[in-house]
């Protein structure tokens, strides 16, 4: 990708607070990630492997290449600058709930309420882009991402608990419906291979999979290395898994973990 792309993605990314179908993996890489994938499915069935497979970049060395994949360190530089911290990664999964005889189960599917990363996440001093790699293909009717464009820009909104049942957030909240614009939605569909990424402020969602395909996700966070963690009771989330990634920490705001 050229410097002058680079700078449009840039500008997009700072006025939308997105960008989508970016990539990633030749067709090689894909296929392992996906195997290695399936060996975790087997090994820890799929009740775990929905939403539980946090930060395991710390133990498997394929993961660990997938957080600092070229393709993606790329596009993250373009954004946060030279020096750049990984700060968590997390699988997530939605699996087929649509049964053949057009039955899709019971009520309460998987989904992800309206909500900002940043709500979760106690940093200061710099932005959170997150990353969303595709395992699968992501689509509409398997629950793809959906974004409000420009919201980012609103700074961080209320949130409260979740008044539908389902919802995959581990503190089960949501941005109340009438402050969500969810008519200027947009659904960023991804090809297996490709990866989206989003701003810690930017209001999203996905909703449930009523498909017979399933959709898996990596989810990785990065943050420039002038950010740092602060105290606060409502974002309480520690960070164990760090790693700098590229460029050179000067700050030192976070006790990094080698794998």
């Amino acid at each position: 990708m050229t410097t002058s792309s680079m700078a449009k993605l840039q500008e997009i990314y700072n006025q939308q607070g997105f960008l989508s179908a970016l990539p990633v993996l030749n067709e090689t890489e894909l296929k392992e990630a996906q195997e290695a994938f399936s060996e975790l499915e087997r090994e820890f069935g799929k009740d775990y492997t929905q939403y539980s497979l946090h930060n395991v970049h710390l133990l498997y060395p394929w993961v660990k290449d997938l957080t600092t994949h070229p393709q993606i360190l790329q596009v993250v530089k373009a954004i946060l600058g030279p020096d750049v911290i990984l700060l968590d990664s997390r699988f997530i999964c939605k699996y087929p709930t649509f049964k053949p005889n057009g039955n899709t189960g019971e009520t309460g599917l998987p989904y992800v309420a309206w909500h900002q990363d940043m709500r979760y996440w106690g940093i200061a001093g710099g932005p959170v882009l997150s990353v969303w790699l595709a395992l699968d293909d992501s689509l509409k009717e398997n629950g793809a991402l959906q974004v409000i464009p420009g919201s980012h820009c609103a700074g961080m909104l209320p949130h409260r608990c979740s008044l539908q049942p389902g919802n995959m957030l581990s503190v089960n909240q949501e941005i109340p419906e009438e402050l969500v614009q969810a008519d200027e939605a947009v659904l960023c569909p991804l090809l297996a291979s490709q990866m989206s990424i989003h701003d810690g402020l930017l209001i999203h969602a996905s909703e449930a999979n009523t498909s017979q395909k399933r959709r898996c996700g990596f989810v990785i966070r990065y943050v420039p290395t002038c950010a740092y963690p602060i105290q606060d009771p409502d974002r309480p989330r520690k960070f164990h898994a760090t790693s700098l990634v590229c460029g050179t920490d000067w700050f030192n705001n976070f006790c990094h973990k080698t794998p």
